[in-house]
Formats: structure tokens, C-alpha cells, sequence
């Protein structure tokens, strides 16, 4: 029997990682939500129909960087800086890590979740 992965409390994990953290989910590579949790205090910038949308987007944008692989390397991160929000996506073999953070943390500090973010996934 397979080893079953608790995403529950990896979600909890990367969510412990720094106060400023909004939203962890881990996406499949079909762009659902395996599983997904917004931190106590926060409220969502989106609707759940939209969060579930982005999402599936995520998984659609992993595929078409794909593409450049051979050419370029395979993606480590992304890294997007909004207005409103910083949203991180960590790809590991079978999923993906999406992450929202305040847009006012230290762009030293949100390097060192990163970090945190792709050790945790090199265990997945």
C-alpha cells in the first residue's frame, strides 16, 4: 500500500513559515485543489470561484513553461509581485505549491521562504 501524503499538515507548515503568510494550497497538475488554507485573520482578496480558477490557470502556465525545459532548464520558482498581494509558485514532481504573501515583507525575507518553501518540496 502506497504511502498516503498528509497535505494538511504540509499546507500547515509552509502557512508557519512567517506571519505575513495569506494562503497555501497544493495543486494538482490539473489544476485542482488538493488541498487549501488561508491563515487565521486573513480573508480571502478573491472568491472561491476565482481562487479555484487562478488555480487551475497555475497548472495550465506549468504546462506551457514546460515547453522551454529542454532549452532554458526546468522552472525552480515563480515569483510574482502584485499590488495587493506576492504570490510564489513552487513546482514539485507531481504538484504544486501556491503561495500568497503581504506584498510589504522584505524581498529578503520572502527569498528565505522560497528557500523554505523548496526544501520542504524536495521531499515530496
Amino acid at each position: 500500500m502506497a504511502k498516503s501524503t498528509n497535505w494538511v499538515k504540509i499546507v500547515e507548515k509552509i502557512l508557519s513559515f512567517d506571519k505575513k503568510m495569506r494562503f497555501v494550497a497544493i495543486i494538482d497538475l490539473k489544476g485542482n485543489i488538493t488541498e487549501g488554507i488561508m491563515k487565521e485573520g486573513k480573508s480571502s482578496l478573491e472568491s472561491q470561484r476565482h481562487q479555484e480558477h487562478f488555480c487551475a490557470q497555475v497548472a495550465l502556465r506549468r504546462k506551457m513553461r514546460k515547453e522551454f525545459d529542454k532549452s532554458l532548464g526546468a522552472v525552480n520558482y515563480v515569483h510574482i509581485e502584485r499590488k495587493n498581494v506576492t504570490q510564489i509558485v513552487v513546482y514539485t514532481r507531481f504538484k504544486t505549491i501556491f503561495v500568497t504573501i503581504e506584498p510589504n515583507l522584505p524581498i529578503s525575507r520572502k527569498l528565505q521562504i522560497i528557500k523554505k518553501i523548496k526544501q520542504l518540496a524536495a521531499k515530496l
